[in-house]
């Protein structure tokens, strides 16, 4: 049972990372700049950091909830 938790634990860390530095490559598609003030860089990099976790986080959430429903779906069948 122990091993489980600790299974599920590695794969929510290591799915919340993959979809989190996903958004991030996505937003660098989004040109941000032109509606944040000029010399204000570190805000605006912080600003795709946060909008990445932000983003990739309920991703992740919604991915890691899905996949768990599929795997408790057998137990309608029993």
């Amino acid at each position: 049972m122990t091993a489980e938790f600790g299974t599920q634990a590695v794969l929510s860390i290591l799915v919340n990372l993959f979809f989190i530095g996903m958004t991030f490559w996505i937003l660098q598609a989004v040109h941000i700049e032109k509606i944040i003030k000029k010399n204000h860089i570190v805000q605006a990099r912080l600003l795709y950091i946060f909008l990445s976790v932000a983003i990739g986080y309920s991703v992740s959430n919604f991915f890691l909830d899905y996949l768990l429903w599929a795997q408790r779906l057998h137990f309608l069948f029993q």
